[in-house]
């Protein structure tokens, strides 16, 4: 136990401690908008937005998996939710996720660090529609950790999201 609270209080420190790099305004549509009081990364005054292909150049994943929203085994890829609160020099506990319908899940910051958690923007290689739960799908990595598959994940498992906002 205290080697996993260790794990995570060092993974937090990193993304909190994240080096400061300026975030090129975006050319494409705004698909989704970071804000907070202490953004260190902003490129619209105090929030930090990103276009498709901001967020398609920061690291991520894809992974093959069953989710309880989608039939099958679909292919999720986007960059790691951390990558993007690294780019956008995000601090703070706790992440306000809301979808394009006004509905915001509280996840905590721990998940984006020490869960290889994604900003889903391709499904099966596919852009996501609106239609298809994009244009973003926080993802969990149900594929590599079957423990991640319950309640308390599916309700941080927003889509359609635009907009994040970071709290202490």
């Amino acid at each position: 136990m205290a080697l996993k609270l260790l794990i995570t209080a060092a993974a937090f420190i990193s993304l909190a401690a994240a080096p400061t790099m300026a975030l090129d305004a975006p050319k494409g549509e705004v698909i989704l908008t970071i804000k907070g009081s202490d953004l260190a990364n902003p490129n619209a005054g105090e929030t930090a937005q990103f276009d498709l292909a901001m967020l398609e150049a920061l690291a991520g994943r894809s992974g093959k998996m069953e989710t309880p929203w989608t039939k099958g085994e679909i292919e999720f890829s986007g960059p790691f939710l951390r990558t993007v609160l690294e780019a956008a020099g995000a601090k703070g506990t706790t992440l306000n996720v809301k979808a394009l319908n006004d509905y915001v899940a509280v996840v905590p910051m721990e998940d984006a660090a020490t869960i290889d958690t994604i900003l889903a923007t391709r499904m099966n290689g596919e852009l996501m529609s609106i239609r298809d739960k994009g244009p973003l799908f926080l993802i969990y990595p149900f594929d590599t950790d079957s423990s991640l598959y319950n309640e308390k994940y599916f309700s941080r498992s927003v889509w359609q999201i635009k907009e994040i906002e970071v709290t202490q």
